[in-house]
């Protein structure tokens, strides 16, 4: 089974791409666990809150693998918990860090900064200096992993036809 992670900064269309994704290629995706966990959240959450999120990540790919069609897509890695705890925090937990060392990734698609935000109370970054702030570092992250990256920009229909394009090529290869 090929693994594809959606990575990139807030409101760039990761959960779309990764529906849109196992859609057509008939299989499961993996939302992002840190949105259901801030939800039952009443109040702000803390650095302590990212290691049950990266918890709550790993156990629900896990669970999706299970049902996956050849490839899973997963709206998010470890990597984003990393990128937003030195953010807000100033640093990771180590045990975040060793999960990450053992994270694989057959493909990354890249989610440009080109849509209009839209709002959401879990959405931190609305102006675009930080929005490409954060491409920036996931850029760096994929450019470094040593897999296989596409990024994915434009409208909507643009977006998953390369989408579509870096999935399709990655399955034909053995």
């Amino acid at each position: 089974m090929k693994k594809v992670v959606v990575i990139g900064p807030e409101s760039t269309g990761k959960s779309t791409i990764s529906e849109t994704l196992a859609i057509h290629f008939n299989t499961v995706w993996t939302p992002e666990y840190a949105r259901e966990y801030i939800d039952q959240l009443d109040r702000p959450y803390n650095q302590h809150d990212l290691l049950e999120i990266a918890a709550g990540q790993l156990a629900l790919e896990r669970q999706q693998a299970m049902k996956a069609n050849k490839v899973l897509i997963c709206d998010t890695d470890l990597h984003v918990i990393k990128v937003w705890s030195e953010h807000k925090f100033g640093n990771c937990d180590l045990r975040i860090l060793k999960q990450l060392e053992q994270q694989q990734c057959d493909l990354y698609l890249l989610t440009y900064v080109d849509l209009p935000w839209e709002e959401d109370p879990q959405r931190e970054y609305p102006d675009l200096g930080m929005r490409t702030y954060f491409y920036n570092i996931y850029r760096d992250i994929v450019m470094g992993s040593g897999a296989r990256w596409q990024e994915i920009k434009g409208s909507y229909e643009e977006r998953e036809v390369l989408a579509i394009a870096a999935v399709q090529q990655l399955l034909a290869q053995p």
